[in-house]
């Protein structure tokens, strides 16, 4: 690995923890702490906020941006793929921001990248079987982000329909399903519903905070099977 690489890797992962480190800049970098010791000094030297010493660790400072970043042609891939999917899949907001995230990408990168970018043939075509959405992706996100309680009608598998009121904990995409994942006031436990069944939602004023055994992390812990188009916890617990 280049020097100039190897440096720009150590900002990457101070980035990505609090703390960090010798030893662990080290072994991620394939490195003697020696080289990692002078590279954060020489790093240091040049501006970039790196607080901390030997033996203790070391912090970035938050607020550090980087100059327009180099991108190697395999994360061109994965960053184009993951935009088209969110294009083809997510709500006309979040296509919206997925198409102007690229821009702002092609923008800064070399001409010879840019070409490459625009030509990769990763596509994420729509499924034409994909069941039409009854009520606004968008309006769900916001209110997983919020933390606001949503009411809505869901109509279950066997289409027994029943009025809930829960805790919009995670939406998840199984192509070519949404699922949301909850705590629902009606059960009094965690369930999944899958966004098609869903409609006449409302995004309440009703804001809830992350309690012992109603919270993502508790939903995550639970066994489960992640399977294609549903969300499956156990048996009983299923909506969908």
């Amino acid at each position: 690995m280049r020097r100039a690489d190897r440096l720009f890797e150590i900002i990457q992962l101070l980035r990505r923890k609090p703390t960090v480190k010798a030893r662990e800049l080290a072994a991620a970098l394939e490195v003697s702490e020696r080289t990692i010791y002078r590279d954060v000094r020489d790093l240091a030297a040049t501006g970039v906020p790196i607080e901390g010493e030997a033996g203790v660790g070391y912090v970035l400072k938050a607020g550090f941006d980087l100059p327009p970043l180099m991108f190697k042609e395999q994360e061109i891939e994965a960053l184009v793929l993951g935009a088209r999917f969110v294009e083809t899949w997510g709500d006309p907001e979040l296509a919206n921001a997925a198409t102007d995230a690229i821009a702002k990408i092609e923008a800064v990168i070399p001409d010879a990248l840019r070409g490459y970018m625009a030509n990769t043939a990763l596509l994420a075509p729509p499924w034409e079987q994909m069941e039409p959405l009854k009520c606004d992706l968008g309006d769900m996100r916001r209110a997983v982000r919020g933390q606001l309680k949503v009411r809505f009608r869901y109509t279950d598998v066997l289409g027994q329909p029943s009025e809930r009121t829960v805790r919009p904990l995670s939406l998840a995409f199984f192509g070519p399903v949404w699922i949301l994942a909850a705590w629902c006031e009606l059960r009094d436990n965690f369930r999944t519903f899958r966004f098609d069944r869903i409609e006449n939602l409302e995004v309440t004023a009703d804001r809830f905070r992350s309690e012992r055994g109603k919270a993502l992390h508790d939903f995550l812990k639970r066994p489960q099977t992640w399977t294609r188009g549903a969300l499956a916890p156990p048996l009983a617990e299923r909506e969908h």
